[in-house]
């Protein structure tokens, strides 16, 4: 079942919106919890219907518990000569994330351990957490850190660290099939565009854009806190879960970048598959427990066939986890097109089928159908065809198809519906898992 693409906005057109849903959320500090968080959630809903999950704080959830509601008003830094060293009015990433309160007078040995700078990019404040120790401080960067004085300074973090909840939403789009495809994304970095508002705003135009369009798949899209937002989702939706055939984790799909794609922890899962071939091969990555939430839902205990779409995966471009990744370093276009790459393999997955032939002895007459080239001879253009007829033995989907033949999937699934119209395939139920390529792992 091919999308409406006449529905759906070019590229540009997508960037642009991402990029200015972005600008709204990119001054609010979102953490683990707190009103941060509710107002980024605020602002998806404007253009996203989202169902809202709240749990409270001190929670047992599998072998985590969910930490205390942290807000913060304010917090500011001051020298000895009264000079403003970090203000949390001019970056919210000037203040550890989850400081606990405090209001006094330090001199600069006691003030050291708690100031974080990062030496590597001196210019940048740095972003640091403390979530689950009480901790306080202030993030700098190194260069005018080392230039602090000796003397007094004055401290004070107007936080509040107590009970609440951990909030989570969902946007859930019915298709013709109760299989689902999860498409998950983190909403607790503080002004970091990349990582991830990036994903935040791909997912929340996906969740807008896809509604409307006739599914085959339902599809499921996730906005929580990292680690511990998808593991109280998975806590309370456990009996769904076997409906899951696919799934991304979509995070920092705004650098210009080439795409990266990293397996799930099965290797070669559908979604698997279809990345590979819509990459053809470049850019893909094996699963490793390392990364972002997809560490949660391929966990050995639910497996779950998730992948992650990326342009430059986390920690490996210049601007990771620093005031360096602001609206300057995500760009429109690169928002664009990374929205097209999920809508394509978004398709794939909509239009990979298993057929079967129904006239397998020989190669039917496909000149009598209107389907061969007229004059023989000539350029061979038949070949999507005639793969499609050979493989469509019940067994193999279309991805196989595409796989073994080397050609687009568009031009195999294109093939797969002129040949249904045509009567000479009828749909099959898959029987058994396809063979893996020699250049991909096995399940």
């Amino acid at each position: 079942m091919s999308l409406d693409r006449s529905r759906l906005p070019s590229a540009a057109r997508a960037g642009e919106e991402m990029h200015a849903l972005m600008r709204k959320l990119y001054p609010l500090c979102r953490s683990l919890t707190g009103d941060g968080v509710r107002r980024t959630l605020e602002l998806i809903e404007r253009d996203v219907p989202l169902e809202r999950t709240q749990v409270a704080t001190r929670t047992q959830v599998y072998d985590w518990t969910l930490p205390r509601e942290w807000n913060i008003r304010g917090a500011r830094l001051t020298g000895p000569g009264g000079d403003v060293i970090a203000d949390f009015a001019d970056s919210n990433l000037h203040v550890l994330g989850y400081s606990v309160p405090v209001k006094g007078s330090f001199s600069l040995e006691e003030l050291r351990p708690h100031l974080f700078t990062d030496p590597a990019r001196p210019d940048e404040i740095p972003y640091r957490t403390s979530y689950h120790n009480e901790n306080w401080g202030f993030c700098l960067p190194h260069a005018a850190y080392e230039r602090l004085p000796e003397g007094d300074y004055e401290v004070e973090i107007d936080s509040t660290l107590e009970d609440g909840h951990v909030v989570y939403a969902e946007r859930f789009l019915r298709g013709e099939s109760e299989d689902e495809v999860l498409i998950s994304t983190y909403v607790c970095h503080p002004s970091l565009c990349n990582d991830n508002l990036s994903g935040v705003v791909l997912t929340a135009a996906l969740a807008r854009y896809l509604d409307g369009q006739s599914l085959r798949r339902s599809y499921r899209f996730l906005f929580g806190p990292a680690t511990i937002g998808p593991l109280t989702w998975l806590s309370r939706n456990e009996e769904r879960l076997p409906r899951i055939t696919a799934g991304l984790v979509a995070t920092c799909v705004g650098d210009p970048g080439p795409f990266t794609y990293k397996r799930t922890r099965r290797g070669n899962a559908e979604i698997d598959r279809a990345a590979a071939v819509l990459l053809r091969g470049e850019g893909l990555e094996d699963f490793s427990p390392l990364g972002t939430d997809e560490r949660q839902f391929c966990s050995p205990g639910f497996d779950l066939p998730v992948g992650v779409l990326s342009r430059t995966p986390p920690d490996r471009f210049a601007e990771y986890h620093s005031s360096a990744d602001d609206l300057d370093f995500v760009q429109p276009a690169a928002l664009g097109e990374s929205f097209e790459r999920y809508l394509d393999l978004i398709e794939i997955l909509e239009r990979n089928r298993v057929y079967r032939n129904l006239s397998p002895k020989g190669e039917p007459q496909l000149g009598k159908r209107g389907l061969y080239r007229s004059v023989g001879g000539g350029s061979f253009t038949e070949a999507p065809l005639l793969w499609v007829l050979n493989l469509s033995d019940g067994s193999n989907d279309l991805l196989a198809v595409a796989e073994r033949s080397a050609l687009p999937f568009g031009e195999i699934a294109d093939a797969a519906d002129a040949l249904l119209e045509a009567g000479l395939l009828s749909a099959a139920e898959q029987t058994e898992e396809p063979v893996p390529r020699p250049d991909q792992p096995s399940s």
